[in-house]
């Protein structure tokens, strides 16, 4: 879109070919609603110069004027990133998605054993073994 809101082109992209698209339009502010590869698809565009803008999915929603279809939520994303007070979620380095992986990792392990052990306490229950806290 310009500056007016007008749209200056209107292209239906695929995944494998947003990033060669990009790569011969000159620096512009990209939006795009956040979602898995958000983070990576905006670290590409921003190393091109683009201006990229992330936005939550929920603050996309009011400006869907009618049912949706890819074409609706590309013209909603584009007038929700226009809004001076749009929140926008911050691209993360890589260094930054990396650590969120092994926190979320060791969360998922952690949840999993205790579920785990749970479990097997629970079925020693039925049989008539108990364990000690502490024990499993």
């Amino acid at each position: 879109m310009d500056a007016a809101g007008a749209p200056v082109k209107k292209a239906k992209l695929n995944r494998s070919g947003i990033v060669a698209f990009f790569v011969n339009v000159p620096a512009a502010r990209i939006g795009m609603e956040a979602c898995p590869g958000s983070q990576w698809l905006a670290r590409k565009l921003s190393a091109m110069g683009h201006d990229v803008r992330i936005i939550p999915a929920q603050f996309v929603k009011p400006y869907v004027k009618s049912n949706k279809n890819d074409a609706i939520d590309a013209a909603a994303i584009a007038e929700a990133v226009t809004r001076p007070t749009m929140r926008f979620v911050q691209v993360k380095h890589h260094e930054q998605v990396e650590l969120q992986f092994l926190h979320r990792s060791r969360e998922l392990l952690v949840s999993t054993r205790t579920r785990l052990v749970n479990q097997m306490r629970a079925f020693c229950l039925e049989f008539g073994v108990t364990m000690r806290p502490g024990v499993g």
